[in-house]
């Protein structure tokens, strides 16, 4: 039968040196000053909208799995799914959800997902399909009237968390471990008190970020000081660490993270309201959250999304309601390339940026 290891493993070496190729030349052309940045056709990479059909819908959530294939989550129960690089949507929106706002999805391929509906008490719920979004199963709805879940996130096809904004005076975190079929509310005892006045934001579906099997993050705003948190050991135990994004205001604080690993994270936020400046709206920590340094350059605005660039140990995009910045230095200083309007933005390994926002807003990174 020939060596067929070897030549599984070559093949996904080739295609794993094909993805990396792909992000540099993209991140080349970002970066590049703008006599360079065309190519001999006069392409640059830049988001191209994806007619999502929906112009009614505002999508805060966002998974992407891959160039081709991607979950939308949003206003009006609205689910979707593209796997053909969103020239089709599907709605796959789950039966009897139209009065719920899905504010976050987790997806493994194109068939299994995990969204989650935010508000107080019944409004906040847990959905998941593994057929494409044919069929979904209801898996948890909060019946505690003080919790209102705002971001769900997975360490792996199995295990995954879901946080709530602080009940009698600390988050909650809800855990799967059978691939969201079932939760339980973990223990607090490990779990710091929260603030007067914190609370997380459901504004991109970033507010609670894994790295590896066992490490996750959760920001925060609304009090004196916006902070975020991290967990070694799956949400068992927490600690709080304060970051310099401004806040002592209920809209204001850190909105969205994003880690390349255990130890280097990127902090974005700032303050929603679209009559208020949001300075210093940028952080970068590498020692794993436990500090963290204000951006030299800070993004431009309000920044509610921000994803990692594939492959790459410095470049990074931020989007918002007014534009996308971009990092090349790690988070150290931020550019505006773009002025239209995300809350959310995904990368994959295979090089497939998306991002995601209002009146049914979807675009994919092109070139």
């Amino acid at each position: 039968m020939g060596n067929t290891r070897g030549k599984r493993r070559t093949g996904l070496t080739i295609r794993a040196a094909a993805a990396g190729a792909a992000c540099a030349a993209v991140l080349a052309a970002l970066t590049a000053v703008p006599a360079e940045a065309h190519d001999p056709h006069g392409r640059t990479p830049h988001w191209e909208l994806k007619d999502s059909g929906t112009p009614d819908i505002r999508f805060r959530g966002l998974a992407a799995v891959s160039r081709d294939t991607a979950w939308l989550a949003g206003t009006q129960g609205t689910v979707l799914r593209t796997t053909d690089g969103g020239a089709s949507w599907r709605n796959v929106s789950p039966p009897g959800a139209a009065e719920l706002q899905f504010r976050d999805v987790e997806a493994f391929d194109a068939r299994r997902a995990v969204v989650l509906a935010i508000g107080e008490g019944e409004a906040s719920r847990v959905y998941r399909t593994e057929d494409g979004g044919a069929t979904w199963t209801e898996s948890f709805r909060n019946t505690d009237a003080k919790a209102f879940y705002d971001c769900l996130t997975f360490f792996d096809p199995r295990h995954g968390l879901a946080m709530s904004d602080p009940v009698d005076g600390k988050f909650r975190i809800l855990s799967t471990s059978d691939g969201g079929r079932s939760w339980k509310v973990l223990p607090d005892k490990g779990m710091p008190a929260a603030l007067d006045g914190e609370a997380g934001f459901a504004a991109s579906g970033q507010c609670l970020v894994g790295s590896g099997p066992r490490d996750v993050w959760l920001a925060t705003g609304g009090a004196a000081r916006a902070r975020v948190l991290h967990s070694a050991d799956r949400g068992l135990t927490w600690t709080a660490s304060d970051t310099p994004i401004p806040a002592g205001d209920p809209a204001k604080g850190v909105f969205a993270l994003a880690f390349r690993d255990r130890g280097h994270g990127l902090a974005v936020g700032g303050d929603y309201r679209p009559d208020q400046s949001s300075p210093s709206a940028a952080a970068r920590t590498a020692d794993g959250g436990a500090t963290w340094r204000p951006a030299a350059a800070p993004v431009s605005a309000y920044r509610s999304g921000v994803a990692w660039l594939p492959h790459s140990r410095a470049a990074a995009l931020a989007v918002g309601p007014t534009g996308t910045d971009l990092t090349r230095d790690g988070g150290r200083t931020w550019h505006t390339v773009d002025t239209g309007s995300y809350d959310t933005v995904d990368c994959t390994p295979d090089g497939g940026c998306w991002a995601a926002g209002e009146k049914g807003r979807v675009a994919r990174l092109e070139r």
